[in-house]
This record gives structure tokens, C-alpha cells and sequence, in this order.
């Protein structure tokens, strides 16, 4: 059965599948196929998941030739979804990216995983990470490099690294991610896909290996705004086993996509701290916010700098955080870690509770800033990162989290809904356009993004090239 990956979405992959122009086990092969592919020069994905994936595949077969009155009610049935080797999956090994969680094989899946296969999705694979998602290249000296596919000598930006390029390149149609300072939406702007980090509490974090307790955010990267929305419908709920988790009204996310963003008032960030991007990317975010013009949104600038302080705070808690979690290890076998891991996490033990504490007013602060900001705009436009997607060779880590991370770990402090939508090229590679709102507001910036990718549309790699130009 010859599917056609290049382009497909979850949406237009359901629609197909419901009007049986093929079945579930041959859009799970095909994505398989291309794990087979193209794996080997990307290394997106650390463990394929074969036999799942097809089990899952033959049911939702089964129950579309059933063709039962609540069908359109699964939404994810016969998706193929990756999942980032940070979510715990019953009877399949879950890394972390690690050493030292390599032999790890959980007995439970983790809540997000649960909420995919009772809607449906079919699970191919685990996909690489940063190092216990504590960097943001994607180079991981345990498991390999994640390459980008736009370009193979390039970094994937992470800590979502292998999600990222598998959605692009249709190794699978969505995938789960996780974002502690941007480890969702920095791949997905370099990767040019979509990626969704829903408001602090949204989304379940039991079943899945920590980085922060008080920053992890779980989330989609997809291939469009339709599509993210479809993943966080699935994905949102209270869960009483999870101290972070919110008993917060869950909307139809669906439902208000095409409500458009006429008479909206969008706030574009400015001043040094934020206009300190490459000039193509800064053009990209500039046109795109312009487009929304065109759209009937009303467009003011804001000086964002203090976001300066935000991000800062937010780098001190993770690194604080990252240690407290993997004390013994750092104690015991701290060579275990690679050398920028072990270098963050000790910067993390040597924090002093002053600075911690300090770093938690901030976070009080901007949240509360924030408040009040949202309450005189409907979003906040500014770039997911300031440049495109770095060289693999040459970038070291430390820094480039710092660099990459300096838009997006502002919302992971303030556990605001933030979402990066591909926006253009800067010299051939994707450029993200963050979107950001008001807590519980993920309705807002699903509905800007929708209405955006209308006028833009998606970007998707040449695979082809990529094949003849193999790293």
C-alpha cells in the first residue's frame, strides 16, 4: 500500500483512514518503513516499537470496518505517535537519554501514554533525547547526535529532539514532548514543525522521568495548529495522582479553531533583549506578525526586556531542580553523566537556597505580571529562538542553551500556554513564531496559529535531498 508521508497530517490521515483509502496497519507500516529509512542518518528514534504499533493498528482496523456511531469520538484511532524516551511505557525501555535508566523497562505507562491508546494511536517508537532533557542540542554522547532533516549536519534543538525530526520527516504523524525551558517548542521552530506547551497543570506529568518538578510541561509537536489541538483534546485532564496536576475547566479545543482573530489585540515583543536575533529570522517573525494584520488583528509593540529576568530564574530552578532529582547518581557516579549534563547539574547542587528562593520570587512576579499583561492583550508574538538551527560540529551546549532558550524559558517559569508555529526560511531552514496566552488560554493560541497556517502554510522537508546528502 503506497502512502504518501510527505504531507500528511493526523487530520487528513483520519479522513482517509475513515474513507477507506487505507488502513490503519498500512499507514503504521509506512511509517515504520520510513523509521527503517531514515533512521540511520538522523537518529531520531532510540527504540522502534513494531509490534505495538501493529496490534494497536489491526484493532482500530477492526473498528473502523465496524464502523460503530461514536468513531469520529476516538480521535487519534490508527495515528501513529512517537513518544520522547522521557514517558514511561509498560514493557518497553525508557532511557532518558541516560546511562543510567538504559536497562530501565517500566511496569506501568505513564498518564499521557494511557490517555493515546484509549484514543486510538498507534505507538512506533521512542524517540531520542538531550541527555535526562537537560540541554537543548539534541547531541547526546550515550545514544547519538539527533540530526536535523533539513539539514543533516545541523542540531535538532531539543531537549525534544528525535520528536521533532520524526514528525517532520513522517516517521510519525505527532509526537509527545516535554518542555522545562523550551524542549517542545525549540525543535519544533527548528524542525519546522508545531509544537504546543499547554499551561502548567494542563497535562498529566506521572509516568514521565523529571527534570523539574515545578517546570515540566507536557505537550504535542505535530505538523499543524488542527492537529496539536486534536493531541491536547486527548491529553488535558486532571489527574489526582499528580501533585501538579489542575482540576482547571478543559475546552474544546476543536471547536474554537476556526474562530479567527478579528478585533484581537496581539502584542509584538521588542526592545534589545528580544531583537537580538538573526536579521532573517527576525524579518520572519516581522512578516508574520504583519500577516496577522491582514487578518484583522490590531498589532501593538511592547519592550519585553524584563523577560531577561525571567528566563534567568528559570535556568537556576531547572539546574537546581535537575540535581535535587539526581543527587545519588551525581554523588555516586557522577562520570556516568556526559560532560555539559554533569557540568549543569553540579552548577544546580552548588546553588544556594538564597538564589533558589530568589528565583522562585521572580517566578511569582512574572506570573503575576503576566496577569495583568493578558488582561490588555489577547497573545504575545515574539521568535521561539533567535536563530535557526545550529551546525552539530562546533555548538557547545552550555552555551546554546543559554542562547536558544532565552524566549521560551520565560512561559515554563510563568507555566504559560505557548506554542511555536513555522513561520519561513532563513537561508533554507525553518524559523519558529512563538504564540503565547493567558493561563488555561490554549484555545487562543491553537485558534492564532490555525489562522496564521492558513495564510503561511506548512513547511516539510525535502526528504529526497535528504537522502542524497547523507552526513
Amino acid at each position: 500500500m503506497d502512502i504518501d508521508l510527505a504531507s500528511l497530517t493526523v487530520s487528513s490521515a483520519l479522513d482517509s483512514l475513515r474513507a477507506g483509502k487505507f488502513t490503519a496497519a498500512g499507514l503504521a507500516e509506512a511509517c515504520l518503513r520510513q523509521i527503517e529509512r531514515l533512521n540511520p542518518r538522523l537518529n531520531a528514534v532510540l527504540t522502534p516499537t513494531p509490534e505495538l504499533a501493529l496490534q494497536a493498528a489491526l484493532q482500530a482496523d477492526a473498528l473502523l470496518a465496524l464502523r460503530p456511531s461514536n468513531l469520529a469520538d476516538i480521535l487519534l484511532l490508527g495515528i501513529p505517535v512517537a513518544l520522547k524516551d522521557l514517558f514511561e511505557t509498560a514493557g518497553v525501555r525508557t532511557t532518558a537519554g541516560s546511562k543510567f535508566f538504559a536497562e530501565y523497562v517500566p511496569a506501568e505507562d505513564a498518564d499521557a501514554v494511557l490517555r493515546l491508546k484509549v484514543a486510538g494511536a498507534c505507538l512506533v517508537g521512542k524517540t531520542n533525547t538531550h541527555e535526562v532533557a537537560l540541554g537543548v542540542t539534541g547531541v547526546n554522547p550515550h545514544y547519538g547526535a539527533a540530526r536535523n532533516p533539513w539539514d543533516a549536519s545541523r542540531i535538532t534543538g531539543g531537549s525534544s529532539s528525535g520528536s521533532a525530526a520524526a514528525v517532520a520527516t513522517g516517521m510519525c504523524l505527532a509526537a509527545l514532548g516535554t518542555d522545562t525551558g523550551g524542549s517542545i517548542r525549540i525543535p519544533a521552530a527548528l524542525c519546522g514543525v508545531v509544537g504546543l506547551k499547554p499551561t502548567y497543570g494542563r497535562v498529566s506529568l506521572r509516568g514521565v522521568i523529571p527534570l523539574s518538578w515545578h517546570l515540566d510541561h507536557v505537550g504535542p509537536l505535530t505538523r499543524s495548529a488542527a492537529d496539536a489541538a486534536r493531541l491536547l483534546h486527548v491529553l488535558a485532564g486532571y489527574d489526582p495522582h499528580d501533585p501538579a496536576s489542575v482540576a482547571a475547566p478543559v475546552d474544546d479545543y476543536l471547536a474554537y479553531l476556526q474562530d479567527g482573530v478579528r478585533g484581537w489585540r496581539m502584542a509584538l515583543a521588542a526592545g534589545d533583549y528580544v531583537e537580538e536575533c538573526e536579521p532573517a529570522v527576525w524579518e520572519r517573525v516581522q512578516e508574520a506578525a504583519g500577516a496577522f494584520r491582514s487578518l484583522g488583528a490590531r498589532l501593538e509593540r511592547e519592550d519585553l526586556s524584563w523577560l531577561a529576568d525571567l528566563a534567568q530564574a528559570n535556568v537556576r530552578m531547572t539546574q537546581a531542580d535537575a540535581a535535587a532529582f539526581h543527587r545519588e547518581r551525581l554523588a555516586e557516579r557522577p562520570e556516568g553523566f556526559g560532560d555539559d549534563v554533569r557540568a549543569r547539574l553540579e552548577m544546580g547542587a552548588a546553588l544556594s537556597s538564597t538564589d533558589y528562593a530568589l528565583a522562585r520570587r521572580t517566578q511569582a512576579e512574572g506570573r503575576r505580571r503576566f496577569e495583568a499583561f493578558f488582561e490588555k492583550y489577547d497573545v504575545l508574538l515574539l521568535p521561539t529562538t533567535p536563530v535557526a538551527a545550529p551546525p552539530i560540529e562546533g555548538t557547545e551546549a552550555v552555551q546554546a542553551a543559554r542562547r536558544l532558550t532565552r524566549f521560551t524559558a520565560p512561559f515554563n517559569l510563568t507555566g504559560l500556554p505557548a506554542l511555536s508555529l513555522p513561520c519561513g526560511l532563513a537561508e533554507g531552514l525553518p524559523v519558529g513564531l512563538q504564540i503565547v496566552a493567558g493561563p488555561w488560554q490554549e484555545r487562543k493560541v491553537l485558534a492564532a496559529a490555525q489562522a496564521l497556517e492558513g495564510v503561511l502554510g506548512p513547511l516539510f522537508p525535502r526528504l529526497s535531498e535528504l537522502e542524497e546528502n547523507q552526513p
